[in-house]
């Protein structure tokens, strides 16, 4: 018989990683078992954030025998971010895509200066591969 606690352990990256898009509009809105699996059920955003989420799933086991995911995305591919005082296109990009390193390709699809992007501009983060 599965274990919630130790399922919910193991999945603890993936929880977390939905948590951390709360502000983007994520949720997370069941944690359960289901048989002999763990039940994640959430929404989020985008598809950049759902690329976030499955990184994270594949991350803690590429086969996720032991998980059923219900996670569904509610909005377009792209992402729309609000540039916030102290942010950094690098940072941006190592949060919502896990390599600070694709921030030129965001500069660019946004047609901004990666190093010179207003408080208070909101930027759309598209699907990077």
């Amino acid at each position: 018989m599965a274990d919630l606690d130790q399922l919910k352990q193991k999945y603890e990256p993936v929880i977390e990683k939905m948590q951390s898009f709360e502000d983007e509009g994520a949720t997370l809105e069941d944690i359960s078992l289901d048989g002999e699996q763990l039940h994640l059920k959430g929404t989020v955003p985008s598809e950049v954030v759902a690329n976030r989420i499955w990184d994270a799933i594949k991350k803690v086991d590429p086969t996720y025998a032991d998980l059923h995911h219900e996670i569904a995305t509610t909005g377009p591919a792209e992402q729309p971010y609000t540039i916030k005082s102290g942010d950094t296109l690098s940072a941006i990009c190592l949060k919502f895509y896990g390599h600070a390193n694709k921030y030129p390709q965001v500069a660019e699809a946004n047609s901004v200066d990666a190093n010179n992007i207003p408080v208070g501009t909101t930027i759309q983060l598209p699907v990077l591969s």
